[in-house]
């Protein structure tokens, strides 16, 4: 089984049972129009989908880890510890943009990286490598961008970080594939989907409690028209025959539960009660159209029971 390559904040391989378990038992292709690290795709490795995702250099990566796999692990052997001193035969050796000196080989790298958001000319391979060097190394496998684009985490604390990840690039690269990668909206996917197949959307959130305002709601740059838009492509889907999964913050239950979905609390095995005075706190749920007949707990209980 191919798995995630990438730290991601929001990533969900701790939520992978519980979400596969509400997949349909059969579909076409698979859809995963919020990439981000990939947790589920990877484990699925599915022989035809799409993914997409709006961010530019992660999708360059996932396009060079399918496209050139030992390119790119090559090029991220060539790099050194990120305590190092810069290396005097690339850019940023000696001075930084903004006039600074880099203090380790870290930050001179993280300034290489910066140059597509700068308007400056890049390789797309060694961005590639540099995405995954600089989340290996960086502080707490973070990724955060400032309002110009530039990757800003400061430099991490590894006793002997990989930020080859040879094994990982390779299987990674297999289930790739059968994959077409876009870089745009999640609205892509209603062209792309077709009756039978699999879209599962996992869109920015924040764990937000059942009484929060949904009109403040916001992460990331998604807000709430975002999330009105994807309630209303799910709807759309829906009608059109296409099996939707679907993660988001609590404060979605009510809407999803209102377009015949239907909505769980993260990691719990009956559907909340749609009495919200008979619920608590809902941080996450789950959402879906596949009936509970046709999931694949739902076979995995028929087998456990024969």
């Amino acid at each position: 089984m191919a798995e995630p390559i990438l730290k991601w904040v929001g990533g969900k391989r701790q939520l992978l049972d519980r979400l596969v378990a509400r997949f349909p038992q059969e579909y076409g292709s698979y859809h995963e129009p919020f990439m981000g690290g990939g947790a589920v795709f990877f484990a699925l490795e599915p022989a035809t989908a799409t993914v997409n995702d709006t961010n530019a250099r992660l999708i360059n990566f996932y396009e060079q880890v399918r496209d050139a796999p030992e390119a790119l692990i090559a090029t991220a052997e060539s790099f050194d510890a990120p305590e190092g001193p810069p290396d005097p035969d690339r850019p940023f050796a000696e001075t930084l943009r903004d006039g600074s000196t880099p203090e380790t080989y870290y930050y001179q790298q993280r300034a290489i990286y910066n140059r597509r958001p700068c308007g400056e000319a890049f390789d797309p391979l060694e961005e590639a490598a540099l995405l995954l060097y600089l989340n290996r190394t960086g502080f707490n496998g973070l990724y955060r961008e400032n309002a110009d684009g530039r990757f800003n985490v400061p430099q991490g604390r590894y006793a002997n970080p990989d930020w080859v990840r040879p094994r990982q690039v390779r299987s990674a690269s297999a289930a790739l594939q059968g994959a077409a990668v876009f870089n745009g909206d999640f609205s892509y996917v209603e062209e792309q989907a077709t009756a039978g197949d699999l879209v599962y959307f996992d869109p920015p959130y924040e764990p937000m409690s059942r009484t929060a305002s949904f009109t403040s709601y916001a992460a990331d740059g998604f807000d709430a028209d975002d999330q009105q838009r994807l309630l209303d492509l799910c709807e759309r889907l829906d009608a059109a025959g296409v099996s939707v999964v679907l993660s988001n913050s609590g404060v979605m239950y009510d809407l999803y539960d209102a377009i015949g979905f239907a909505v769980e609390i993260e990691g719990a095995t009956r559907a909340i009660n749609s009495d919200a005075s008979n619920r608590g706190e809902v941080d996450e749920i789950i959402a879906t159209n596949v009936p509970a007949e046709d999931q694949q707990r739902a076979l995995q209980a028929r087998i456990t029971e024969y």
